[in-house]
């Protein structure tokens, strides 16, 4: 249900933005205006009424949704950037705060991981994390919302995670099994490189540790279904990940999964978006042009019609860009490959009736660019309910027509 707008602004709490390009829905509309009351958009084009209000020329730019990250953990860095290393909370958030509004993402989930390991993946990180999140969270530009990443044998504390659930503090949960089995040699190998950069342990401490984690696999599997039963009962969104196989798919279906976290595969992608659940994949795999891990290749997975939603993933500036590469390959156009960040992440989290779309009744979370050229440089201001939360000081501004020269926006 939309909230009620309104035409006839007051100075104090009304804000225009003219002579400005906007991606809405349905495409561009050039050329135009649009108004802002309380955080809300309240009307766009013939619509608006400047009155008194405070006025933005945009000078030609280009306005779209601010993006919507489901799924980033590059935080982590901030808070050890070494293995070994810890830095205090505060400062960490705050840092990884500045670098989200730069790389225009209005709404960010923390994807915390709930793991087995010892050390930054750590229950204790987690609940840490989480009362530092809640503390700063007001004072935050992004606005900030909590993905717990559970790992199946992670089965101590259950009870807590359940609270946590039941008492609104978890905005989403994924279910993850990062542990390797012990006879898959690549697997092993893989697992082993990145907790060697988490974590410092010597080669004998952690192939026991890895047996045993083993035998945890059964009891996983029950506090699972009860956590997604748990998680849907209190309206928090599902999701998979790293799906391999239709076994997975009719697993997800069963759990009330929502939203399927980097399908490893073209097949388990279009099972999961024929059975009705979004697919996810990761911006840095489109912008590097592959997968750091050997899975499927999202430039592929979006030429093929796999791909719902682009998430940051462990690489905050590729969510921006993304949109732009998929239209430069010619994958989709600019205004539908930006709906992979901005309207489709919103609705698959529950958000679709207030954010991830320019029309009267949302939320005022924007960007303005200077040229749809991809470049970071071109991010002019990110608006978060109406409020210019980072701007550049419109040096170098390149000019919009080269924008529509490439074929990017509608004329």
């Amino acid at each position: 249900m939309k909230r009620s707008t309104q035409k006839n602004p007051d100075s104090g709490n009304t804000l225009v933005i003219t002579n400005v390009h906007l991606l809405l829905s349905d495409g561009w509309q050039n050329d135009t205006s649009l108004q802002v009351t309380d955080g809300v958009i309240t009307a766009i084009g013939k619509d608006v009424v400047q009155g008194d209000a405070r006025v933005i020329d945009a000078n030609g730019g280009y306005l779209l949704p601010g993006i919507i990250d489901l799924h980033g953990d590059a935080f982590e860095r901030h808070i050890t950037p070494r293995a070994g290393t810890l830095f205090p909370l505060e400062l960490a958030l705050a840092a990884n705060d500045a670098s989200l509004v730069a790389n225009g993402i209005t709404t960010f989930y923390y994807s915390i991981t709930d793991g087995f390991e010892p050390g930054p993946r750590s229950r204790d990180t987690v609940r840490k994390l989480l009362l530092a999140l809640e503390e700063l969270m007001p004072r935050f530009s992004c606005q900030a919302k909590v993905h717990i990443r559970h790992e199946k044998v992670n089965t101590e504390g259950h009870d807590e995670l359940s609270e946590w659930l039941r008492d609104g503090r978890i905005h989403m949960l994924s279910l993850n099994d990062h542990l390797p089995e012990l006879d898959n040699e690549r697997a092993v190998k893989r697992y082993l490189a990145g907790l060697q950069r988490r974590v410092t342990m010597d080669d004998d401490t952690t192939q026991e540790f890895l047996r045993n984690l083993q035998g945890r696999r059964e009891l996983g599997e029950e506090q699972t279904r009860a956590l997604a039963e748990l998680a849907l009962a209190s309206g928090v969104s599902l999701s998979s990940h790293d799906d391999h196989g239709l076994d997975d798919v009719t697993r997800n279906v069963e759990l009330g999964t929502a939203i399927a976290e980097f399908p490893m595969d073209a097949e388990t992608a279009q099972e999961s978006r024929d059975s009705g659940i979004s697919v996810l994949m990761g911006a840095p795999n489109l912008v590097r042009g592959g997968s750091h891990v050997g899975a499927i290749s999202v430039r592929d997975a979006i030429n093929a019609g796999l791909v719902d939603i682009l998430c940051s993933d462990y690489h905050y500036p590729s969510l921006y860009a993304a949109a732009f590469v998929t239209a430069q390959h010619n994958l989709l156009s600019l205004a539908d490959a930006w709906k992979m960040v901005s309207e489709n992440p919103a609705r698959a989290a529950g958000l679709g009736d207030r954010k991830g779309q320019i029309a009267p009744g949302y939320d005022a979370d924007l960007l303005l660019l200077s040229a749809l050229d991809g470049s970071p440089l071109s991010l002019q201001a990110t608006f978060i309910n109406g409020a210019a939360v980072y701007q550049r000081d419109g040096q170098g501004r390149r000019p919009a027509q080269a924008a529509e020269a490439a074929g990017m926006v509608a004329s």
